[in-house]
C-alpha cells in the first residue's frame, strides 16, 4: 500500500501541507507531532523532521519503521552556494553529500562509513517525475503567480527557476560569502547547503525507501539574504511547498 512521508525543514513549512489533510490524526512519539491523512486519497504522513542531521535522520527512521512509509518527499529552505542561484528559486537534489564528515586518514574525505559511497542519489524514475511536475510549475508560473505583488517585491523575486543538482548538508550554519567559497572549492558542484537532506538520504538508502529532496533558496551565495527569514518561510516557501506537493502527491 502506498504511503507517502513528507518531511518540512521547519515547523512553518508543514503548517500548510498539514492543512491539505482529510480525516487527519495527530500521532505524539520522540517530541514529534506526526499528521496522518490523506491527500488526493493517497495516505500520507506529515511532521517536522527538527534541525539538524540526527535529529532528520531519527524522524525518517520512525516514519519507515513505524508508520510504513514507502516513498519521502522533504521540502525546506536552503542556502545557495552556486552565484547562478536567486532568493525563490527551487533545487532538486540530483546527489547529496554530508559536507562536514571526514573520517581521513581511515576513509576519503566525504565517505560515508561502511557504504562505501561520498554522494547518495535518489532513484532516477522517481527524481525524473518530481522534476517534470514542478517544471511544470515553474514554466506556467503557477508558483511565482501564489504571492502578492507586495510579496514579490519584500523578497526581490521575479519568476523562479528550477535546478536540479547536487544539495551539501552538514551541521553547520554558513554565515559568511567566505565560508560559501571555501565549500565550493572543496566541492564545485554543490549547488546549495542545509542541515538534514543526506542524513534523510541515507537513511532512505539503507532502508530502501525512494525519496527526493526539494529546497527553496533564502539566501544568495553572495550573503544576499532575506529580510526576515520567518517572514519568507511562511510568505513563500511554506507556499511553494503546499503547491510541489499537491502538484507530487497523486495516483
Amino acid at each position: 500500500m502506498k504511503r507517502i512521508g513528507i518531511l518540512g525543514a521547519m515547523p512553518e513549512e508543514i503548517n500548510g501541507i498539514v492543512s491539505l489533510l482529510k480525516g487527519k490524526t495527530e500521532v505524539v512519539k520522540g517530541m514529534r507531532t506526526y499528521y496522518v491523512g490523506t491527500i488526493n486519497d493517497i495516505e500520507v504522513v506529515v511532521v517536522f523532521s527538527r534541525w539538524g542531521k540526527v535529529a532528520s535522520a531519527t524522524t525518517v527512521t520512525h516514519l519507515i519503521v513505524e508508520f510504513g512509509i514507502t516513498e519521502l518527499f522533504f521540502t525546506g529552505v536552503a542556502g545557495a552556494i552556486h552565484p547562478d542561484l536567486n532568493i525563490g528559486d527551487v533545487v532538486i537534489a540530483n546527489s547529496l553529500i554530508h559536507h562536514d564528515l571526514d573520517a581521513r586518514p581511515i576513509l576519503k574525505r566525504f565517505e560515508i562509513p561502511l557504504l562505501e559511497k561520498t554522494i547518495l542519489c535518489p532513484p532516477k524514475e522517481m527524481l525524473d517525475k518530481v522534476v517534470e511536475s514542478i517544471d511544470e510549475l515553474i514554466s506556467d508560473e503557477s508558483l511565482i503567480h501564489l504571492l502578492s505583488l507586495n510579496q514579490r517585491e519584500k523578497f526581490s523575486l521575479s519568476n523562479p527557476k528550477m535546478v536540479v543538482g547536487q544539495i551539501a548538508s552538514g551541521d553547520r550554519f554558513f554565515a559568511s560569502h567566505e565560508d560559501k567559497e571555501n565549500l565550493l572549492v572543496m566541492l564545485p558542484e554543490v549547488l546549495c547547503v542545509e542541515m538534514e537532506g543526506a542524513a534523510v538520504a541515507q537513511v532512505c538508502f539503507e532502508y530502501n525507501i525512494p525519496y527526493v529532496i526539494i529546497r527553496t533558496i533564502s539566501d544568495e551565495a553572495n550573503d544576499n539574504s532575506v529580510v526576515d527569514f520567518k517572514e519568507f518561510i511562511s510568505q513563500v516557501a511554506s507556499i511553494f511547498g503546499v503547491e510541489i506537493i499537491k502538484k507530487l502527491v497523486k495516483k
